[in-house]
């Protein structure tokens, strides 16, 4: 498997060699030596994207993350700082994206009424559903439900963040948290890790339920690291068709999620 450009950053920085006191100079040294891995967090995201979305501002907003990881990392945390900067980055960039709401209502709406399709359907079927079935739900024709699909990919970024967020039954994800969800399960806060194993319980569940491709589409995209025209050259299908199964799998976990809420609540 060829290595992604994530791996080509320098190997993480050792407790040691971390200054006592961070100052401008080694702020500067971090921004350059990280900066590839900001500008591949950024292009991956922009994938997923409409094209009025700059590149070079989520870039901007990546490197404010990457500030804020330099100026707020802890080495006695014992958590590697690559892995707490690239939350930082994809983090500020999110914030970003969210600050914009350049997602027109019309947008989202379409989303959820996919969304509610599948919940909905899978729920009576007692198994995935089909893209006929949702369609014909819809009351739409193949063609126009893959097109709906094309026009809300940019909805379904499911992320940590908000995945945490949406549990009642554990606590509000906070700034100050994000450190203890990325150390060794044997040094989290018990409390903390308690609720953070039940969000990954859940989403491992929830991924389980998918379709095979589906499956397969997440595992290379988001634990190999590979873009969508290299998952769709190992899968057999086009870049845009890839594109139309990851927002069904989105589309899909985050219905598993709204449900799991939705029988907490009960």
């Amino acid at each position: 498997m060829k290595k992604h450009m994530a791996a080509q950053v320098q190997a993480n920085l050792t407790t040691e060699q971390w200054p006592a006191q961070v100052d401008a100079s080694w702020q500067e040294y971090m921004v350059v030596r990280y900066a590839p891995l900001i500008k591949y967090i950024a292009s991956r995201l922009a994938l997923r994207l409409p094209s009025h979305i700059s590149l070079d501002d989520l870039i901007s907003s990546g490197i404010l993350g990457l500030i804020d990881a330099i100026q707020k990392f802890d080495p006695g945390k014992n958590i590697s700082f690559k892995t707490y900067a690239e939350f930082r980055i994809k983090g500020a960039i999110l914030d970003e994206l969210r600050s914009l709401d350049w997602i027109p209502r019309s947008v989202r709406k379409k989303s959820h009424q996919i969304e509610k399709a599948y919940a909905e359907l899978e729920r009576h079927l007692g198994r995935p559903a089909e893209a006929e079935e949702v369609s014909e739900a819809l009351g739409l024709d193949l063609e126009e439900f893959y097109q709906l699909l094309d026009e809300t990919k940019s909805v379904s970024l499911v992320d940590l963040e908000g995945v945490w967020k949406s549990l009642r039954s554990g606590p509000e994800l906070s700034d100050s948290d994000l450190p203890e969800i990325l150390l060794d399960e044997n040094q989290r806060d018990p409390f903390l890790a308690l609720h953070f194993s039940e969000l990954q319980d859940l989403l491992v569940r929830a991924i389980e339920t998918l379709p095979d491709k589906e499956k397969l589409l997440i595992s290379l995209y988001y634990y190999e690291e590979l873009t969508m025209k290299e998952v769709g050259q190992i899968m057999g299908y086009t870049e845009s068709r890839i594109s139309q199964l990851h927002t069904q799998a989105m589309l899909r976990l985050r219905g598993r999620l709204r449900e799991h809420v939705r029988l907490e609540a009960r």
